[in-house]
This record gives structure tokens, C-alpha cells and sequence, in this order.
């Protein structure tokens, strides 16, 4: 057990190995309880929200989600989350554990007449459904919704937001009920999922996951001093709103141009496992450094992202990862890193 986002949290139940097998292969659950809960609504809700996010509010339909990035004045991420719509007045967002104080009260700073906003956190535990076989252990609760829709169901009785999304790359379900039925859906879900081979699953293989398909972590790579537009996540913004805030210095930074972009590097051969704040190097010039780094379970070498100069962060740029005063040589590669087998 280790602390994130201020739980205590497994960073593996049998081995991290283990389990990131039975998500690419079979099913696994993760507690992702640790996730905030913000619910907006009221007749101004789609307008206010609209001007706080980076992406398109206006084009979500009923639930609809959508991966979007809350920006500071400056345009640095303060977080990125998923907004899904419940009705035209109604949305639920999902933000990241250690934001969830800082993203209310900037949301709250800025709240608007005919908003509503309330911190749901404390009433949900979330679950993580991840894998090929997760339609398979949850279809049985009824229709499942479609990618990254939401629906309501009743599992094992208890009303539960079932929404098709997740962070493994993988087909999967994030779950949402009340916390007094914590357990009972977790070990009901784990004795069901006996027969497809279900794993628990820890933080060590949420991260090897993620990783191998290059989703950020927000607090590594991605931070209030970086862009969306140098973390590679310009498809997620919509500069041609009107308003939302960081937009005057996203585009001003499209005029002089970004000096470092988010990259996914992957070691030429064996190494030991590649961290956060490596060097990164083209003969003896430092381009840049990791924000993430781990040994792929999928693809046997290690893999990391990492901001580099923008000279050197194309596909094929040949590099040099500092690991612990050794020079391992990598390669700057395509996203993701790992693709699903058909």
C-alpha cells in the first residue's frame, strides 16, 4: 500500500504483471474511489462549463462524454477530466484524487448565476471494469452503453452510473454507486467474474497500462506550467470558441510556437526500467527529460513519455536515456506505444 491523492492505495493484489495480463487478455477490476465527483447543473450549466473547458461542451449530447483539460489563466493544466452529460441542466464530472479541492474552488471562484455545484465525492466508490471480457461480466446487469456513453443500471440491486470509459486502452466500464455499497459490488463482481479469469487490480498496473497507450498523468505529465498544446493534446480543445479560460495564451502560443512536446520513447533493447526526470540525450546535449517511465509488460523493454526539445521530439529520433549515470539508447516513437492485437 502506498499514499495517492491522500488514500492509501494497492499497488498490486498477486503481482503487477499479473494483472496488467488479465486486463490485455481477460478482465480486470480496479478501485478507483480515490476519483472526484463534481455534479454541475442548472439552465446556465452547458454556458458556464462551456467557458471553463478546453473542449466543445455544446456538442455533447445526452449521455454523451468527453475527455477534456481545465486550464489555468496561462493555459497550464490544472487538471484533465471527463465531463459526461446527464440531461441538457445536468452534468457529471469525473476529475483526478489529488484535484479534486484544488478544481472545486476554482470552479466555485468562478460560479455563475442559474449554476448549481456540488462536490459529490464522498457519496460514490468508483470501480474500474477493464478488458476484453468486461462486457461479458457486466451485460447481465442490462444493455451496456456504447464507448463513452453513460447509463444508469441496477448491479446486484444498487442503482449504479455505468459509463464505457476507462484508462487501460482496453474495452471497459467505470462504475459509479453509493459508498455504502462499496464491497458488496466489488466482491460480487470479482466472485462473478471467477469463470473470465477476473483479476484486482493495483495502481502498479494501472500505470504499465496507461503507459503502453500513452494517456498523461496529471501531476507528471501534464502540469499547471505545461500546455495542452505541448502535451499533444490539441484534438481536445477547441480554439474556435469564443471563451474559455487559457484561451488568449494557447493562442498566442500557436503564433511563437511551442519549445518541448510530450513524447513516447521506447528503449532499443534491454535496460533497466526508465523513470520520471531521466535525462534525455542526442550525443552529449541534454533535449529534454521523462515525466513517466516503466518497463512494458506488453512490449518486453522500457517505455516512457517525456518532454523533448521540439527539434528532437519526431518518430525515429534516436536518443539516449540517462538511467542512473548509464546512457541506454531509445528511440522517440509513435502513439501509442502498444496496440491491441485483432
Amino acid at each position: 500500500m502506498i499514499g495517492f491523492g491522500g488514500w492509501d492505495m494497492p499497488v498490486f493484489y498477486s503481482s503487477i504483471l499479473d494483472e496488467h495480463q488479465a486486463v490485455r487478455e481477460r478482465v480486470g477490476i480496479f478501485d478507483i474511489s480515490h476519483m472526484g465527483q463534481i455534479a454541475v447543473s442548472g439552465p446556465a450549466a452547458k454556458r458556464w462549463l462551456n467557458v471553463l473547458l478546453t473542449n466543445n461542451v455544446e456538442r455533447l449530447r445526452i449521455a454523451e462524454g468527453q475527455y477534456t483539460l481545465l486550464l489555468n489563466e496561462r493555459g497550464g493544466v490544472i487538471d484533465d477530466l471527463i465531463i459526461y452529460c446527464r440531461t441538457d441542466f445536468d452534468y457529471f464530472l469525473v476529475v483526478n484524487a489529488a484535484k479534486i479541492e484544488e478544481d472545486f474552488a476554482w470552479m466555485r471562484s468562478r460560479l455563475s448565476a442559474e449554476v448549481s455545484l456540488s462536490d459529490r465525492s464522498a457519496f460514490f466508490v468508483a470501480l474500474a471494469v477493464q478488458g476484453p471480457r468486461s462486457p461479458d461480466l457486466l451485460r447481465q446487469f442490462g444493455e451496456l452503453p456504447a464507448r463513452n456513453r453513460i447509463q444508469e443500471l441496477r448491479i446486484q440491486g444498487i442503482p449504479a452510473l455505468v459509463a464505457r470509459t476507462g484508462y487501460t486502452g482496453e474495452d471497459g466500464f467505470e462504475l459509479f454507486y453509493p459508498a455504502a455499497a462499496g464491497a458488496l459490488i466489488w466482491n460480487g463482481l470479482l466472485q462473478l467474474g471467477k469463470p473470465l479469469g477476473v483479476k484486482p487490480c493495483g495502481l502498479g498496473a494501472r500505470d504499465t497500462l496507461r503507459m503502453e497507450v500513452c494517456y498523461p498523468l496529471n501531476g507528471a505529465d501534464l502540469a499547471p506550467d505545461r500546455t495542452p498544446l505541448e502535451a499533444g493534446l490539441g484534438h481536445f480543445i477547441d480554439l474556435e470558441k469564443p471563451e474559455f479560460v487559457g484561451r488568449d495564451a494557447l493562442l498566442a502560443q500557436k503564433v511563437s510556437g511551442i519549445r518541448q512536446r510530450l513524447v513516447a520513447l521506447k528503449a532499443d533493447g534491454k535496460s533497466p526500467p526508465p523513470r520520471a526526470h531521466y535525462g534525455v540525450f542526442v550525443a552529449d546535449k541534454r533535449v529534454g527529460e521523462l515525466t513517466s517511465g516503466t518497463q512494458s509488460p506488453s512490449l518486453g523493454v522500457g517505455i516512457g513519455l517525456g518532454y523533448l526539445d521540439v527539434a528532437y521530439a519526431y518518430p525515429d529520433q534516436r536518443v539516449e536515456i540517462d538511467i542512473r549515470g548509464r546512457r541506454f539508447a531509445a528511440t522517440v516513437a509513435k502513439k501509442p506505444l502498444y496496440k491491441k492485437r485483432c
